[in-house]
């Protein structure tokens, strides 16, 4: 009778506690937009997103986030900056912090012109803190940008699309975000202008 009732709350715990902890969370949306050159020299609009899980000091959850994404108007290309608390972590070892690696093919150090790889990093958010998470994050950050794309272009005549992305700069950008809790009104980040693209095309 006893192992039986043990057993009971047992299951009870295991199915009751990660309600628990939802509850216990606030969810909010953060994003950054700022105008800055893509590495052809165009004037672009960048756009920073993520989203945080965030749990009281004193409780037992830590907070979670979901990586970075960094859009650059007109351009298909996307980054996803991940921190050690990220699934996806483990492909990203071309640094600690928030950090996101090259790709083979696509990418170069803008500094030598050499190839960068998944061991190359090309974009850091406060690189001078090699223990930083996305949950961390204040209202203001720092963007390290090494890398360029070797092409900026990708495909040829109908099926072309762009793929460059933020100029590469040996001083980081200094952003400003918002926070806002997910589902109110001012938690959608505003949509990239797609005009200016075909103006310039």
């Amino acid at each position: 009778m006893k192992n039986n009732v043990f057993s009971f709350v047992l299951r009870l715990i295991v199915a009751v506690f990660p309600f628990i902890l939802a509850g216990c969370a606030s969810y909010y949306t953060h994003y950054a937009v700022f105008p800055a050159e893509n590495s052809a020299g165009e004037e672009r609009q960048v756009k920073l997103t993520w989203q945080t899980a965030e749990y009281p000091g004193w409780w037992v959850a830590a907070s979670k986030s979901t990586p970075i994404t960094v859009e650059t108007q007109c351009s298909a290309r996307q980054w996803r900056l991940v921190d050690d608390s990220h699934d996806n972590a483990a492909q990203a070892t071309c640094d600690a912090g928030i950090r996101a690696c090259g790709r083979e093919g696509l990418d170069r150090l803008a500094r030598t012109g050499e190839p960068a790889g998944e061991s190359a990093r090309c974009m850091a958010i406060n690189p001078g803190n090699p223990e930083g998470r996305v949950t961390d994050i204040e209202s203001s950050l720092a963007l390290l940008v090494s890398c360029e794309p070797i092409n900026t272009v990708r495909g040829s005549g109908e099926d072309a699309e762009n793929i460059d992305y933020i100029r590469a700069s040996t001083v980081p950008y200094t952003i400003y975000s918002r926070k806002s809790p997910r589902g109110s009104l001012n938690a959608r980040p505003p949509e990239l202008d797609d005009s200016v693209c075909e103006t310039d095309n």
